[in-house]
């Protein structure tokens, strides 16, 4: 199998801002760190996904602050930057074509958010052919509260998906076991 590319979804600063909620996984952005590190070490392809809400109040709105990528995810001159304005990588950019034309079969996803981006980008990608391997530490949630009223936690919402995607959209493994396993 040819090395799978690195998947950098919405690494951004509006998700450091109190608005959102409590979250989970604080070591995320640590980990993210750490793949960003291996892939550049080893000149493998590195993608990144910017989130640039429509929505008039939203923190990822391109002209807020919020928008850049959080320091640790900052891209590189030559790793390729796309920006969407919905829940999927995939929708409006050209995301599918830049990994056809370039041979990559399989993809390392890491990011925030797990249930939002995350998962939708996962899905999408597992249902366009790709090999999926999504980083369960190298992606957090925020918690939130159901139409109903109840209360669902960052741990509960997060685990949800993972467990969810693991065995139909993408293979689920953490950041230490990934970069001990020769993909």
């Amino acid at each position: 199998m040819k090395q799978p590319a690195l998947l950098s979804i919405d690494v951004q600063k509006a998700f450091d801002e109190p608005v959102w909620g409590s979250r989970n996984n604080v070591d995320a952005e640590d980990n993210i760190a750490r793949l960003l590190e291996h892939w550049r070490n080893k000149a493998l392809p590195v993608i990144h996904i910017q989130h640039c809400s429509s929505e008039e109040n939203s923190p990822l709105r391109k002209d807020k602050p919020g928008n850049q990528f959080k320091d640790i995810a900052m891209p590189l001159p030559e790793e390729k930057v796309f920006q969407k304005s919905v829940n999927s990588a995939f929708i409006g950019t050209g995301l599918e074509k830049h990994l056809r034309d370039n041979n990559i079969e399989s993809l390392v996803i890491a990011g925030l958010t797990t249930d939002h981006c995350v998962s939708t980008s996962t899905r999408m990608a597992g249902n366009l052919g790709f090999k999926v391997f999504l980083v369960s530490d190298a992606t957090a949630t925020f918690d939130r509260t159901g139409e109903d009223g109840t209360y669902y936690s960052a741990d509960q919402i997060h685990n949800v998906h993972l467990v969810s995607l693991h065995g139909e959209f993408c293979e689920v493994i953490n950041t230490k076991d990934l970069l001990n396993t020769a993909l």
